[in-house]
């Protein structure tokens, strides 16, 4: 694993091919009031890109740029939280988007764990250690620990995705799971909004 750190944006020029894995440290669980404070990515390669954002300004063009590119799939576990912090502080609106935590659930309905750990054990058999979940990332220097912490969330993604789009397509559910992937913007937006527990389908 190697990791890449960049202060306030992704530098120009770094190419991730036609697919991204992508996930934010915040300060909490609730959009509207913990800060977005990292944002990790990989191509896959064994590579992560730590962006630290200034939280003054949230000026990042070039990460911008990337998340708004239709050619690019963004590849998440819980897409629905991370889209949402991307919109609150850089006004973006992702897109496409693939979750394995939404194709976990339309796809290993013989289980109730869906967590990134759990998928990674029983998928690729690998045990990833959640040490630093808790952790202060608004700190003005951050260790190792949490660096390697970060990366590791996101060096996963592309063969959990290929895992479970191959038993999505067994069990004939991909083209539902890409309906929800296309409304995760919008759910997103619903939690920002205002709607954040109510099911707005229910009677």
């Amino acid at each position: 694993m190697k990791i890449h750190f960049h202060e306030g944006d992704l530098p120009g020029g770094v190419d991730f091919g036609k697919s991204v894995a992508i996930d934010t440290e915040t300060l909490g669980l609730n959009p509207q009031r913990d800060a977005l404070c990292l944002a990790q990515l990989s191509g896959g390669d064994g590579h992560c890109h730590v962006v630290r954002f200034d939280r003054k300004s949230y000026r990042a063009p070039n990460l911008v740029r990337l998340l708004e590119d239709g050619d690019v799939v963004k590849v998440f576990h819980y897409a629905r939280f991370d889209v949402a912090v991307f919109r609150k502080y850089l006004g973006v609106t992702v897109t496409p988007v693939w979750c394995t935590k939404i194709a976990s659930k339309l796809v290993r309905t013989y289980t109730d764990k869906h967590g990134l750990k759990d998928l990674v054990k029983e998928l690729l058999d690998i045990d990833l250690s959640k040490q630093q979940q808790s952790s202060d990332w608004g700190a003005a220097k951050l260790s190792d620990a949490q660096l390697a912490y970060a990366a590791s969330d996101v060096l996963h993604l592309h063969k959990l995705k290929a895992a479970l789009e191959a038993m999505l397509v067994r069990e004939g559910r991909l083209d539902l799971a890409q309906k929800c992937f296309g409304f995760v913007t919008t759910r997103a937006a619903l939690d920002l909004g205002g709607w954040p527990e109510e099911d707005i389908f229910a009677h």
